[in-house]
């Protein structure tokens, strides 16, 4: 049975040159990797927040409507910088999606989930990149934003209108 889940926001994640590192690290290091970063993200998460699942080198997370989850992000990107090193580089882009995802079982599918990956796909290293609809359904204060205009993404006709959030205290982008 296919039900709608409530609204919220649809986070990706992506492990920037994994398959890179794996190929050249190998595959104890590049697990101890993902493992750390697991751990990263399941002790910043807020109530209201959680990992639906993994995806190889990636995540799909969910935050309800009420959930701070542009701040969540910007944090995760600075203890991910933090933890990185040339022997174990944390390079994480997100994408951040609004919207009623379907839920199947535990999981959650359909157009907004998917609009969520392809807005990670174009994500730099260390970037969170948010949709027009997540923009819209923020409220958190000391985030702020960078316009990047509409962007096509893969599997989508019409072009996306993309922000980066940027922590406003810093002054500076995530990356």
């Amino acid at each position: 049975m296919r039900v709608i889940a409530d609204s919220g926001f649809v986070v990706f994640t992506d492990l920037v040159g994994f398959t890179q590192f794996t190929a050249e690290r190998g595959d104890e290091l590049a697990l101890a990797l993902l493992e750390r970063q697991d751990r990263i993200v399941r002790d910043a998460l807020p109530a209201g927040a959680r990992i639906v699942k993994e995806l190889g080198d990636g995540l799909l997370l969910w935050f309800s409507g009420e959930t701070p989850v542009l701040g969540t992000c910007l944090a995760l990107q600075t203890r991910f910088s933090c933890e990185s090193s040339d022997d174990a580089p944390l390079w994480v882009r997100m994408g951040v999606h609004w919207g009623c995802p379907r839920r199947r079982g535990d999981d959650l599918v359909g157009h907004d989930v998917n609009l969520a990956s392809r807005i990670a796909d174009v994500a730099a290293p260390g970037e969170v990149l948010l949709s027009e609809a997540a923009r819209a359904h923020t409220a958190e204060g000391d985030v702020a934003f960078e316009e990047l205009g509409p962007v096509f993404v893969r599997g989508v006709r019409d072009p996306v209108r993309l922000f980066r959030a940027v922590g406003s205290d810093s002054g500076t982008s995530s990356r």
